[in-house]
């Protein structure tokens, strides 16, 4: 699994986070001051990467959490198969199949064979971002 760890008092609106290992954005994060009996509290929402579902987590901010490594590559769509496409990597030419982005239609109109797209790679898994041009 590609992740690295950083403190929860250190994410921000906009970072990546691993909540119940599916790889998330940071859409909000509150922090709650130092109580009487205890530590500072983190309260963050999330949105997957991969379903959109929101996710929660409520911590103290000194706890280590997984933040996704994410590697940007660029591919050819070489095939559409239905609800996955395949693509062919640009450096290395190997073909994967990627499933359909079906949270943005402006994009999903673009994804035609021979199309160069950007695309993450995120814990194994791959999600096409945008159409280069």
């Amino acid at each position: 699994m590609s992740v690295q760890f950083a403190t929860l008092g250190d994410l921000k609106k906009g970072s990546y986070i691993v909540i119940d290992n599916e790889p998330c954005r940071v859409v909000e994060i509150t922090k709650a001051k130092t109580g009487k009996h205890g530590s500072a509290k983190a309260h963050v929402v999330a949105v997957s990467l991969f379903t959109g579902q929101k996710k929660t987590l409520v911590a103290p901010t000194d706890t280590q959490v997984q933040v996704p490594i994410i590697e940007k590559k660029n591919g050819q769509v070489l095939a559409d198969l239905g609800n996955n496409l395949q693509i062919m990597d640009m450096e290395s030419y190997d073909t994967i199949e990627v499933e359909k982005p079906n949270d943005e239609p402006e994009l999903l109109e673009k994804l035609k064979p021979g199309v160069e797209v950007e695309y993450w790679l995120i814990m194994g898994k791959a999600k096409i971002v945008r159409t280069r041009s």
